[in-house]
């Protein structure tokens, strides 16, 4: 079974969409012209912020879900997510909500908190971006966050759409700070259901806009209560994909229980391997030092969300799957790199 599982997270496109950002990865490295990017580009819509600042007032380290640029007693934050074209020509109202969404989750996922966001809509008519505006407008609403400008055409061949997002941070949730012996904790807000057609878990539309704001709030709590400062929001990768480029950053390796994951009980024909490579609007794949796992545990259970343990970091710089004793490497980060973003620990 746990081959299998193994096997179908390899192919999917989640994951592989993500060898894409090593093309990024090399041109901010200095190096445009070393080496190639091994399997770049089975898939369009890789995420992953970057900033484009010279090498020697660069703030922060590159491949983190937002740049963090030190300002003042914390760090401003930006990134920007753009949105797969399938999804946009199937449902457009929801993917203009999406947009405004993910960039939240960057947000909150780096421990900040967002101030506005901005928008580039392209569209073939006037009619093909009402609902995509619409979506956006109910977004900013629910999750009280401004649009305050960007970009429209109504004159385009094609429709695309892609949203930036400034927030604020006191103190960081990185994707560079996972260490041997922690504890991962993955947060999912179970209070939803999946998308007819898209691999998306939508517990935001149709909730109390308090509750998805308090919600969003563990995030920097955690973070400046001291009992985390390493995750990621999880991503079009799912928690497979999420979990792998935490660990690429980190310079680390992992053991992951896949029977540990938060999973909808009552969600017929959800395999596992289709729950790992889920993007849900709620979740969050954390690494814990072991003394405050469960504090963090206790912060998500007081909010209704559903958490756990569901594996450990090592050095391995593999990530191993593991369920009723069997184990199974997913992914060997020493000889294939994902993303190619890199901590000082995997040089």
């Amino acid at each position: 079974m746990l081959a299998g599982i193994a096997a179908e997270l390899r192919g999917a496109l989640g994951i592989l969409a993500k060898r894409d950002v090593q093309i990024p990865a090399r041109y901010l490295s200095g190096k445009p012209g070393a080496g190639g990017a091994a399997g770049a580009g089975d898939a369009a819509g890789a995420s992953g912020a970057a900033c484009a600042i010279d090498a020697v007032h660069r703030p922060a380290a590159l491949g983190d879900d937002c740049a963090a640029i030190p300002d003042g007693d914390g760090y401003l934050l930006l990134a920007a997510e753009g949105i797969w074209p399938t999804f946009l020509e199937g449902d457009p109202r929801f993917a203009g909500y999406s947009a405004v969404m993910v960039n939240v989750s960057d947000i909150y996922a780096m421990g900040g908190r967002p101030i506005a966001v901005v928008d580039v809509v392209w569209g073939t008519s006037a009619g093909a971006l009402e609902p995509v505006w619409e979506g956006m407008v109910a977004a900013s609403r629910a999750y009280g966050v401004p649009i305050v400008g960007g970009h429209t055409s109504a004159r385009s061949p094609y429709n695309a759409l892609a949203v930036a997002i400034a927030g604020r941070a006191r103190r960081l949730i990185t994707s560079f700070a996972a260490r041997p012996g922690d504890v991962l904790v993955a947060a999912i807000d179970l209070r939803g259901r999946m998308h007819a057609e898209h691999p998306f878990w939508n517990a935001s539309t149709g909730t109390d806009p308090a509750r998805l704001r308090g919600d969003l709030e563990v995030l920097p709590a955690l973070a400046e209560a001291g009992l985390c400062d390493a995750g990621k929001d999880i991503s079009m990768g799912g928690v497979a994909g999420t979990l792998l480029m935490l660990l690429e950053t980190s310079g680390v390796g992992a053991v992951l229980d896949v029977a540990a994951v938060p999973r909808p009980g009552d969600a017929r024909d959800l395999s596992i391997a289709r729950w790992m490579l889920a993007f849900p609007s709620y979740g969050f794949l954390l690494s814990v030092r072991p003394d405050a796992a469960g504090a963090v545990l206790a912060a998500f259970a007081r909010r209704g969300i559903a958490s756990a343990a569901v594996g450990a970091v090592d050095g391995s710089r593999r990530l191993t799957l593991e369920a009723a004793g069997e184990r199974q490497t997913l992914w060997d980060l020493s000889a294939e790199p994902l993303t190619g973003f890199a901590g000082e620990g995997a040089r």
